[in-house]
Parts: C-alpha cells; structure tokens; sequence
C-alpha cells in the first residue's frame, strides 16, 4: 500500500492551516466588505450622514479589499512567498492607518485634540448678501459628535477595533507564510 502523497494529505487540511495566507487575505476581503456594507446601511438607510472623517476611514478598505482578493488569488496560485508576504504586509500597513484613522475620530469625538477645522470648528456662512439661500443648502455633519454610539464607543471607534484586528489578521498571515512551505519560494 502506497502511503498518500505530500499534496494529497495538504489537500485534506482546512484552509486557514494549508493556506494562512489566502486565509488571511479572504478574512480581511469578507470582514472589510462587510464593514463597508454597515457603513453605507447606516448612511443611506439610517440617515446618518458621514463626516469628512468617516468618509476618509473608508479609504483604507477601498484600497484594502480589492488587494486583498489579489493577495489571496496569489496565495491560493502559490505565488512567490515574497510576493504574498509583502502583500500582506501592504494590508496590514493599510489596516493599521484605518486604525489611525478610527483612533484619531473617536479622540475628536471624545474632544481628547481638536479635529479637522471643516468639520469641527465654526461654520463658515459667507458674506450677509444671500445668506438666507446658502442657510437651506448647507449642511455641517460635525467630527466631533459622535452620531450613534453603542455600549460607548462611536462607529469611529468600532471601526479602530476592526481595522486593528484586520491588521493583526494579515501579520498573522504574513508570519504563517514566511515559517510554512504553503506557497512556492
């Protein structure tokens, strides 16, 4: 009796132990669409209007989600090791600067610092001739309230937890692959 190949027993393990990297990258896909997903319930059929600061967190996802189905196709494909483990370092680097992100709104929300004049300071009307007509178009969504809040921490600071733990999920990703032989060297 032939004892089963290398491939063969590889195949029959979970994903997220034969392939840490793909694991990695579709986690951080899925969790960051959903996250996105939430955003935009609560903008479009919540009615909470987002700030320039919420709008900027998302930028991290926009850019995240598509290189992480990028990083997890080349996983999956047994791209060179270097090339995986960079992408997954590029997404961490993403992750951790949505971190910065969701921290620094929720410490303007919590007035540890000042935030971003356009959104926290005096609104800025224009001169008197007209006012009344620039009154019923402008609308201020300010960064320094927090809009809804749940068990005390605003969307800003969820969104600093997720990205966090995304961050934590591509290193993990990245130092499964650089210690496994799941992808090619």
């Amino acid at each position: 009796m032939l004892a089963p190949s290398r491939d063969h027993s590889a195949s029959m393990l979970p994903l997220w132990r034969s392939n840490p990297a793909a694991t990695a990258a579709l986690i951080i896909a899925l969790a960051g669409a959903a996250t996105i997903a939430g955003a935009w319930f609560f903008e479009l059929i919540i009615k909470l209007r987002p700030c320039p600061l919420c709008l900027e967190q998302r930028v991290p996802y926009y850019i995240g989600i598509p290189l992480a189905l990028v990083v997890a196709f080349a996983a999956w494909r047994r791209a060179p090791r270097a090339l995986v483990i960079g992408g997954l370092l590029a997404l961490a680097a993403l992750m951790l600067w949505g971190t910065y992100l969701g921290a620094f709104h929720a410490g303007v929300e919590w007035k540890f610092w000042p935030g971003p004049a356009e959104c926290s300071g005096a609104t800025q009307l224009g001169p008197a001739g007209g006012l009344m007509d620039r009154l019923k178009t402008i609308v201020v969504v300010r960064c320094d309230e927090a809009a809804w809040r749940f068990l005390g921490i605003s969307l800003a600071g969820y969104n600093a937890l997720i990205t966090l733990t995304l961050a934590a999920i591509a290193l993990w990703g990245a130092a499964k692959t650089y210690g496994s032989s799941s992808v090619s060297q």
